[in-house]
């Protein structure tokens, strides 16, 4: 029973958290690419602030890979979010119950435990500068704190680009 509670909880620590897919131009030689760059006029949906994370993060996880951020770049990053609040998944349950006679009567609500939960969706897309095409895509989704704080913000960010980019490139 006790091998049985730790596999169940394993499970569900696993099953948790950010998910990530990709697709990608398999005639691309993404051996090729080095150098990067943003597009001029992203339009991604956060704020400068949250801009300005991702950016950072990206730039810093790329630069581990080798990547050079280049004003004459090989490939262009564009990328964009939508959100949308949610109500805590987790609440604390609480009943009133009578029974006798065989017949039952009983009332129960959930008190929502923590803040609202903020569902993100980033998309994040390399795209060739010389061919202009689309070579790399990736999409996550996760979630944060509605009242997270700077510090929790750029935790979150590093994490999730992290998690995006151990897709690029990808393996053939």
């Amino acid at each position: 029973m006790k091998i049985f509670s730790i596999i169940f909880i394993s499970f569900l620590l696993l099953s948790c958290g950010t998910t990530v897919n990709y697709d990608y131009d398999k005639e691309t030689n993404f051996t090729f690419f080095k150098t990067y760059n943003y597009f001029s006029d992203l339009d991604s949906g956060l704020s400068e602030l949250d801009n300005k994370r991702i950016i950072k993060a990206t730039d810093s996880l790329l630069a581990l890979r080798g990547f050079i951020k280049s004003e004459t770049p090989q490939f262009l990053i564009n990328f964009f979010a939508k959100e949308g609040a949610t109500r805590p998944k987790n609440t604390i349950g609480i009943g009133v119950g009578s029974g006798g006679g065989n017949v039952g009567v009983g009332v129960s609500g959930g008190i929502p435990i923590g803040g609202n939960v903020i569902e993100q969706q980033l998309t994040l897309d390399f795209v060739d500068t010389t061919k202009d095409e689309l070579i790399w895509h990736a999409v996550s989704n996760g979630e944060i704190k509605e009242e997270a704080s700077p510090t929790q913000k750029d935790k979150h960010y590093n994490k999730l680009l992290n998690k995006i980019l151990k897709g690029y490139p990808p393996k053939k």
